[in-house]
């Protein structure tokens, strides 16, 4: 079984796949697992997680996730990384802090915490 760390850094890198396929990244989370956009409102459950992956990919024509630190305790990951975010000919970096609990080789929770008015820049173009 991988290690809390090795599951978050799979994760992550599977959002910078050219053909990201929110099934296989939705794949990484507990079926009840909670996500959270700091201070947006959590995101219940695996296919709740899929569908909002599906939704968010579609804006944008690539995402690349670079983790500048990562630090794992028991089954706490915290990572400090920038998701890069590709589409409608603009390139938004996101300096994200984000918390993680992996449970049975699974992610039980994630929360990201960020400026939203970077991401904010990103959608309105």
């Amino acid at each position: 079984m991988s290690t809390p760390d090795e599951v978050v850094r799979a994760m992550c890198r599977s959002w910078s796949d050219p053909d990201t396929d929110p099934d296989r990244i939705s794949a990484y989370f507990a079926e009840d697992a909670v996500y959270q956009n700091i201070p947006m409102e959590p995101i219940v459950g695996r296919a709740a997680i899929r569908d909002f992956i599906a939704e968010f990919r579609t804006a944008f024509d690539a995402i690349h996730i670079d983790i500048h630190h990562q630090v794992a305790a028991g089954a706490v990951v915290m990572n400090e990384r920038t998701d890069t975010l590709r589409g409608a000919d603009r390139v938004t970096p996101l300096r994200v802090m984000g918390f993680f609990e992996v449970t049975d080789g699974a992610i039980s929770i994630w929360r990201d915490y960020f400026d939203m008015a970077a991401i904010n820049r990103a959608f309105d173009g």
